[in-house]
C-alpha cells in the first residue's frame, strides 16, 4: 500500500501498524493501529464498484439523516480525511476509506445460533426501520441492476445461448432446473407492479460478517454499506435466508450436507418483525416466504451465468468452481421450496 494513503488522514507510516483482515472477496480490509487508537481501512474494488464517488455519497446522506433524526445509533460512517474527505483517491492505488473501530465489536464469519440469527436480523430490520422516513430515491445505485431478477434471468438465458458450448453440455440438467422454476421471476415481476411494495434503503448484502456483535453477543448495528440503494425488503432478508438457514455454505460440495434448519428460519422472522412489523405493509408480510426463494434462486443463476460465460466475475480457486456453487444453490432452493407448507408467519 503506497504510503501516502495514510498521510492523507495524517498519519505517518512509522506511527502505525497494519493488519489485513477479513475474508471479503470484494474489498481488501486492514485493521490500523495508531499509538492508543484502532482503525478500519478498506480499499474499494472497482472492479465491482466502477464509481466508488456513489458509495461516499450514499454513505454521507445516510449519515447526516441518521444524525438529525437518531443520533443514538451507532452508524459507522467514514473518517474524514485531513482534506475533509471521506474516500481517498491515490492515483496508481485506487480508492480507500477510513473507519473508527467501534470498541468491544466482533463479527463473524458464520452463523452458528439461532441468537447470532435473531440478532442480525433484528439489527438489519433495525437500521431500514430508523431510514423510513428517508427517502431511498436519493440513494444513487453503486452496482446497477444487482437483486433486479429479471436482468439476472435475461443474462442467464442469453448465456445458454451464446455460452461456451462445452459447458453448456455439462451444465444442461441444472440449466433445465433453473428454466423450470421461471415462475419465481414472474412474481417478482408483480412485486414491481404492486405499490404494496415500498421501495425503501437496502443493505443488499446482509451476511452475517456484516454485524458487529458485543462481548455478549448482542447486536450493536451493520456495516460494509457498500451496497446500500434502493430495493425491497426481501433482498435484505432474503439474503438472510439463503446464508443463514443452511449450515454449510455456498461453496459446500456435498450437497447431503445441505440442510434448512426450520429454527433458523424462525429466529430470522422473529428478529426482523421484531423492528420492522409496523413498518411492513399485509402484502410485504405475505412475502416472506418469497424472499428465501428470490435471493437463492437469483445466487444459482448468477453462478451458472458466470460459469457458461467462463467465470468472467466469481473467480474460481479450481476447475468447475461455479458449476458446483450453482448446483450447491439448486439444492438450497429445492430444499427451501420442500418447506413452503412449515414455514408462516
Amino acid at each position: 500500500m503506497n504510503e501516502s494513503v495514510l498521510s492523507a488522514y495524517g498519519f505517518q507510516p512509522k506511527q502505525v501498524s497494519l493488519e489485513r483482515i477479513g475474508t471479503g472477496l470484494i474489498n481488501h480490509t486492514w485493521k490500523v493501529f495508531l499509538e492508543d487508537q484502532v482503525f478500519i481501512l478498506q480499499k474499494i474494488n472497482e472492479e465491482v464498484f466502477s464509481s466508488p464517488d456513489d458509495i461516499a455519497y450514499n454513505l454521507s446522506l445516510v449519515a447526516d439523516y441518521l444524525k438529525r433524526s437518531h443520533p443514538a445509533y451507532n452508524f459507522v460512517a467514514p473518517v474524514a480525511s485531513q482534506q475533509g474527505n471521506s474516500i481517498v483517491h491515490k492515483e496508481g492505488e485506487g480508492y480507500y476509506r477510513l473507519f473508527p473501530f467501534v470498541s468491544g465489536s466482533h463479527s463473524k464469519n458464520t452463523v452458528e445460533t439461532t441468537c447470532q440469527a435473531y440478532e442480525a436480523a433484528r439489527q438489519f430490520g433495525k437500521f431500514t426501520r430508523l431510514l423510513s422516513g428517508f427517502d431511498a430515491k436519493q440513494l444513487r445505485i453503486t452496482i446497477p441492476s444487482f437483486h433486479d431478477l429479471e436482468f439476472r434471468y435475461r443474462d442467464f438465458t442469453a448465456a445458454l445461448n451464446r455460452g461456451s458450448s462445452t459447458r453448456i453440455r455439462e451444465s444442461r440438467e441444472l440449466a433445465h432446473l433453473l428454466l423450470s422454476k421461471s415462475s419465481i421471476v414472474e412474481r417478482f415481476k408483480e412485486i414491481k407492479n404492486d405499490p404494496a411494495f415500498r421501495i425503501r434503503v437496502t443493505h443488499h448484502d446482509t451476511k452475517i460478517s456484516n454485524v458487529l456483535f458485543d462481548a455478549t453477543g448482542k447486536g450493536i448495528c451493520v456495516i460494509d454499506l457498500d451496497t446500500l440503494m434502493p430495493g425491497y425488503f426481501i433482498s435484505d432478508l432474503g439474503d438472510m435466508m439463503r446464508t443463514y438457514l443452511s449450515p454449510v455454505s455456498e461453496e459446500e460440495k456435498d450437497t447431503d450436507n445441505i440442510v434448512v434448519r426450520d429454527d433458523f428460519y424462525q429466529a430470522i422472522v422473529e428478529g426482523y418483525l421484531e423492528e420492522m412489523k409496523d413498518e411492513l405493509t399485509d402484502a410485504e408480510k405475505g412475502a416472506f416466504f418469497y424472499s428465501g426463494i428470490f435471493m437463492t434462486y437469483m445466487q444459482a443463476l448468477r453462478f451458472l451465468t458466470d460459469y457458461l460465460q467462463n467465470d468472467l466475475y466469481y473467480q474460481p480457486s479450481y476447475p468447475g468452481h461455479n458449476l458446483v456453487r450453482a448446483r450447491n444453490q439448486c439444492v438450497l432452493l429445492q430444499r427451501m421450496i420442500e418447506k413452503e407448507k412449515v414455514f408462516s408467519i
